[in-house]
């Protein structure tokens, strides 16, 4: 099926990207990192070239609570974009009109990053902020280190969404305990997982073939719980330093893992669909 038809009856979704534009957004200080300019037009080339029509934007840490960016974003391309937030406990930081303001434009969750500074630590208040909306929690963790943030959620009620595998080395992550509690959180339909940020969990370089065994193992728990996302522009990590990706082999990675035809339709279409509520688009 041509790029075309497809996009008239099931569009193709990337579930996670950010954009950086440093002369127009300033960024919150001590963050964990200095991101190289990218804006949004060079993200749509890049949907573009990988048949890709709708796609999710992650607010990123180093703009902390200043949502401008993520919010002229939305308002300008609320036809193909959905948002993920960060929404704080204290009201003074992250108001309720701000949350009300940002589910108008779009935005479908609020993500906790417990890896780089500045996460929040009242996690209960978090929920209660957002569960009103209907919204998921989105998690970047060390899934083997700090899985408990995320059966925190699950046992509140509400969708918990794991960020790039579980961002811990593969090898180590698929013999893990916290893993087979992964699988678990799937199988009940409690957790979602990003299937993004390959270089974060395997040293080497692309294509990323390694985290095969990883995708096969969770396709089996709950295929209808995956979620595929390049993590453009592939901020950088000191926690877990990786090579920078080549575009291309970030493409691949939908054909390597999803190379069954019924898998690759749920993955790339029906399953953010159901997750970013495809019927607000």
């Amino acid at each position: 099926m041509s790029n075309d038809s497809r996009a008239a009856a099931e569009p193709w979704w990337d579930c996670h990207f950010h954009v950086f534009d440093n002369a127009r957004y300033p960024l919150a200080p001590g963050g964990a990192y200095v991101p190289e300019d990218a804006p949004l037009d060079a993200f749509r080339q890049v949907c573009e070239s990988r048949g890709i029509q709708r796609a999710v934007l992650v607010h990123p840490s180093v703009y902390g609570a200043d949502h401008s960016s993520f919010e002229d974003a939305l308002a300008t391309n609320g036809d193909w974009l959905r948002g993920v937030a960060v929404v704080y406990p204290d009201a003074a930081v992250t108001s309720d009109a701000q949350i009300a303001r940002w589910h108008k434009l779009g935005a479908c969750g609020t993500r906790i990053n417990r890896l780089f500074p500045g996460a929040p630590d009242d996690i209960d208040s978090v929920i209660d902020r957002v569960k009103p909306f209907g919204w998921h929690i989105q998690v970047l963790v060390d899934l083997v280190e700090d899985l408990g943030v995320a059966k925190q959620i699950a046992a509140s009620g509400m969708p918990v969404v794991i960020d790039h595998f579980g961002h811990h080395p593969i090898d180590e992550l698929l013999r893990s305990s916290a893993f087979a509690d992964l699988l678990a959180l799937m199988r009940e339909g409690q957790a979602w997982v990003k299937l993004s940020g390959p270089y974060r969990g395997q040293r080497t370089e692309g294509p990323w073939h390694s985290l095969r065994p990883l995708v096969d193992a969770m396709v089996a728990a709950n295929s209808r719980r995956l979620v595929w996302g390049s993590d453009w522009p592939h901020p950088p990590s000191s926690r877990h330093p990786f090579p920078p990706p080549e575009a291309s082999e970030i493409g691949l990675t939908i054909s390597h893992w999803l190379d069954e035809p019924e898998l690759l339709r749920r993955v790339m279409h029906e399953n953010p669909g159901a997750l970013y509520d495809r019927s607000r688009l």
